[in-house]
């Protein structure tokens, strides 16, 4: 099932590189406030073990030397394929389920509770009952969701299809394009419009072009047609209008750039004025958008890919109505088919998950519902689950191991050779004014606009949408708030964005194997030591590194030093091209590139904490079950990355995700690090030992 359905993405992976938003924000204290009246969560609800090193999972069979990922992973991972209702699973999967369960029974508690009307737990618990109440999900079939369909069937030419586009796209649910608020690229400290591309129902262009997708492509053609036919169209005539839908969609694909294209902040911004853009576009208005949305957004605006956008301005022209009523038509119905009855809701299934990810079964009820109340109001019910399970050490821990990577990204930034005065000044301005921000925000957002019922679970979701689509066009044309999260505390996940220069790592992330404050130092440097390394790297990887101090999209790089810096990451690229992923499917070097960056400069700068860490206290440096420190380190890192996924779910992230599959992410950086042969005393020509021409070298 495709996620996020009705609620916008806080940030999107175009401004935020990740190791995997019409209310007003008040200060208040980080826990709420009647936190001491509620009854403290009893861990022991949590059934979903932690994963850890240990060293009944190593496979003495397979050489540190030859394998690391297989080393330590390979028995693990034979003995936990992907469950059904999964697409992976792995480390990160374990820790999202504990996450869950203490979400389960918080949304439990909040439904059943006598929750003061327009409460934060009385909004959860709406959509929680609503959500759960099947019968009545069942016999309202497709009712809820007519009166839009009508309003697609009364479409008859440009000017009423143009008309709806910016209507819908006021409720948060446009379907054509994006259009958002964030930091303006060249003024960082004010908020803009940005618009790009979109409008594709299958994960990425090279879907609808490439021969080898040829069965999805078929597949996503009798879904279109299915979906159609359950809404009321008669089954021959949603057969011809799933084919035009798929001709529509190629066409914006084919106009459309590529993943790899996107990564460049260049191709992201493109400012103008409304003016301007309505020359480019006479068939579609901004500044009637801009009216509509009521945003001050006609003086300057980002409109990226303009010539997707020409393409969308001559297929209002020439493009039939009818046609435009098919694609909207079907669009808005499987954008909702989550909300809607079983018929709808499994074809999206079978289609998103099973076909086209390899899932062979639904998630549970409790789990589906649970996402639509985490995507409808999810830094409200992070306010619960910082307040149930989050201990305060952890984020005092937390905050000693960031500077201890901060210290160590210092010594490296102060020591590169191939880096010149010039760049390294610009490069440590920007290493001082990193904002780490760790578990939960500092204030919440205040809920109180948003209306829920008990009634209608569309209902709440659209409103819920609505509500966040607003509270974010609030922000264009303001200045940027440094103390918004993208992401919510319950989120086993962790992010860099650059026009904030900041590194945040939500409170979920802060257990085994990423962290644990009673383990010995090796574990939590090569875990979550790693990640914030990872992190501060991204302020410096191939998009990162086009942003200044201050967050401004600015060059502050000697043409010498990009040359030389260019050299080192296009060696990256072949590493990772290099790489098998599925009999004749490799990765895609440039795609992920960015997050390959992090991984090689965050683990090298984590290993550097580590030394520190044990020269400064060398009674912890000592063996565990046989291994030393160093040993242990990237061990865990390894451990980080132990993860298993469907084949469906490898062919789309090969295609989609700037993340390389885990197992190469558990090899790949350690495999580029003489501290990794040295600790495991590897020889020249070993498997994870890469050739000094070959070897990468970066941060």
């Amino acid at each position: 099932m495709k996620l996020s359905k009705l609620v916008p993405l806080g940030l999107t992976l175009a401004i935020a590189a990740s190791l995997a938003s019409c209310g007003k924000t008040e200060p208040t204290p980080a826990a709420t406030a009647d936190a001491a009246a509620r009854p403290a969560f009893d861990q022991s609800q949590i059934k979903t073990a932690l994963i850890s090193l240990n060293s009944a999972d190593l496979d003495p069979t397979i050489a540190a030397c030859t394998d690391l990922n297989g080393f330590v992973n390979s028995k693990w991972l034979k003995a936990n394929p992907v469950p059904n209702d999964q697409t992976t699973w792995g480390s990160f999967e374990i820790l999202r389920e504990r996450s869950l369960e203490v979400q389960h029974a918080l949304v439990q508690q909040a439904a059943a509770s006598q929750a003061k009307a327009g409460s934060v737990e009385a909004k959860i618990g709406d959509i929680w009952k609503t959500g759960s109440d099947e019968a009545k999900i069942e016999a309202a079939g497709i009712a809820p969701l007519q009166p839009q369909l009508d309003k697609i069937a009364a479409l008859k030419d440009t000017a009423t299809i143009a008309q709806y586009l910016r209507d819908s796209q006021a409720q948060g649910q446009g379907v054509l394009f994006s259009l958002f608020g964030n930091a303006d690229y060249k003024d960082s400290a004010n908020v803009i419009a940005y618009v790009g591309q979109g409008g594709l129902g299958l994960p990425e262009k090279g879907y609808y072009v490439d021969d080898a997708q040829a069965k999805i492509r078929d597949a996503y053609v009798a879904y279109i047609a299915q979906v159609l036919t359950l809404s009321g169209v008669d089954a021959e005539q949603a057969k011809t209008q799933a084919k035009a839908v798929l001709d529509f969609e190629t066409r914006l694909a084919k106009a459309s750039l590529s993943r790899i294209e996107l990564r460049d902040p260049s191709k992201r911004y493109n400012p103008m004025s409304a003016a301007e853009a309505d020359k480019l576009t006479p068939n579609f208005s901004w500044t009637a958008l801009f009216d509509t949305l009521k945003v001050p957004a006609a003086q300057k605006f980002s409109l990226a890919q303009p010539a997707f956008f020409g393409e969308v301005d001559k297929m209002l022209a020439d493009v039939p109505a009818a046609t435009w009523q098919a694609y909207l038509r079907f669009h808005t119905i499987d954008d909702a088919a989550p909300y809607l009855s079983s018929a709808f809701e499994k074809a999206n299934f079978d289609f998103y998950g099973t076909t086209l990810r390899g899932q062979k079964e639904m998630q549970p009820r409790w789990k589906r519902v649970l996402e639509s109340v985490n995507g409808a109001i999810g830094e409200g019910l992070g306010q619960l689950y910082v307040d149930a399970v989050f201990p305060a050490e952890s984020k005092v821990a937390m905050q000693h191991l960031v500077e201890n990577l901060s210290v160590a990204l210092k010594a490296r930034l102060e020591k590169l050779e191939w880096m010149s005065e010039d760049t390294r000044k610009k490069a440590l301005e920007k290493w001082a004014s990193f904002t780490p921000k760790i578990g939960y925000p500092d204030k919440w957002r205040d809920w109180s606009g948003l209306e829920t019922n008990g009634d209608s679970y569309l209902a709440n979701m659209q409103a819920a949408r609505a509500f966040n689509y607003r509270f974010m066009l609030a922000k264009i044309g303001k200045p940027v708030d440094k103390t918004e999260w993208g992401m919510t505390p319950q989120t086993v996940n962790a992010y860099y964005n650059p026009t904030k220069n900041e590194i945040v790592f939500p409170a979920a992330i802060l257990q085994a194997p990423f962290f644990d404050a009673k383990a010995d130092p090796a574990l939590n440097y090569g875990g979550i030591g790693a990640v914030i390394g990872h992190e501060m790297m991204h302020g410096y990887d191939d998009s990162g590194s086009q942003f200044a101090a201050n967050g401004n999209f600015d060059n502050w790089w000697t043409d010498t030093d990009r040359s030389a810096f260019t050299q080192r990451t296009d060696q990256l690229v072949a590493q990772f091209d290099g790489y098998e992923s599925l009999p004749g499917v490799n990765v895609k070097g440039k795609l992920t590139l960015g997050e390959n960056i992090g991984d090689l400069g965050g683990l090298t700068v984590a290993y550097d904490a580590l030394q520190m860490a044990l020269k400064e206290d060398p009674k912890v440096n000592v063996p565990v079950d046989g291994y030393t420190q160093d040993q242990r380190f990237f061990m865990n890192w390894a451990t980080v990355w132990r993860r298993n996924f469907t084949e469906g779910e490898l062919r789309v992230r090969l295609n989609t995700d700037p993340h390389a599959p885990a197992n190469f992410r558990a090899n790949g950086a350690p495999s580029n690090m003489p501290a990794y042969a040295q600790a495991f005393a590897c020889k020249a020509g070993d498997g994870m030992v890469r050739a000094d021409d070959k070897r990468v070298v970066i941060w």
